[in-house]
């Protein structure tokens, strides 16, 4: 069985078939202490410009700390991560922060909003930290405020007085799609969302992706996905069990030939 099962493979734009890959690989190894287990090895894993990927694996397998060296949370202990050609284990924790800032966009598991902010304050937000998404937000000559409500827009979120409250007081659908803005706003090359979907039912969940996969698309920016839940893969570009390309986890036993 192959490590990475290809469900269609997502059209390029004439010239684009040359560009490097968003993201690239190359023997990782990564432990939290120098004394400490290896806790994700990956031979090698390549993801193309505006692919739609869908990273599945059960709960303790290493996937959230994969998501940690793409965005450059962590750096590997061997080998190489490269996100758009640059290798971030060369750089240092701050210019990596500023990396990160710059091109990914992150939707958490808890989604991580400002309690005290607004909704549009909070999608405001990931434009504070990275000046080259402010201008990307904001090149149709539009503020990064008219940018947000856009986004909330496009995400089912445009209602006037749902915009202004605080984000405790909304639901667990509509603090997702704000997550979602925030991650959106400023055109990320990259966007990572770890297990967003998991408190929503079925029909939220398809919804939800719709819009996604809407809002990437307009900027083909790559969608890297993780869920354990496999009824979620089909629509995706391409599907990566984790337990096939993460080294450091146990293998099956096999049974002895008779």
């Amino acid at each position: 069985m192959s490590t990475l099962q290809s469900s269609r493979t997502p059209s390029l734009a004439k010239g684009e078939e040359t560009l490097e890959p968003v993201v690239e690989l190359s023997n990782v190894r990564f432990s939290w202490a120098a004394a400490s287990p290896v806790v994700v090895d990956i031979e090698s894993l390549r993801i193309a410009n505006a692919e739609r990927i869908f990273l599945r694996g059960p709960s303790g397998s290493g996937k959230t700390t994969l998501l940690s060296l793409l965005a450059g949370v962590v750096a590997p202990r061997e080998g190489t991560v490269r996100v758009l050609g640059q290798d971030l284990g060369k750089l240092g924790s701050a210019a990596r922060d500023r990396f990160r800032a710059d091109h990914i966009g992150f939707i958490f598991q808890m989604f991580n909003l400002i309690p005290y902010l607004s909704v549009v304050e909070n999608v405001c937000l990931a434009c504070g930290f990275s000046e080259r998404r402010r201008l990307r937000a904001t090149r149709a000559g539009a503020s990064v405020e008219t940018e947000a409500v856009r986004l909330l827009g496009h995400l089912d979120m445009a209602d006037a007085a749902v915009l202004r409250r605080p984000v405790t007081n909304l639901s667990v659908g509509q603090q997702q799609r704000v997550a979602a803005a925030r991650a959106l706003i400023g055109a990320p090359e990259l966007v990572i969302a770890d297990e967003p979907t998991s408190s929503l039912d079925a029909d939220l969940r398809s919804a939800f992706l719709d819009l996604l996969f809407r809002e990437c698309a307009q900027e083909r920016t790559t969608l890297i996905f993780v869920s354990h839940d496999a009824s979620l893969a089909p629509r995706f570009d391409r599907e990566i069990a984790f337990s096939a390309i993460n080294r450091a986890l146990p293998r099956p036993a096999t049974a002895n030939a008779p």
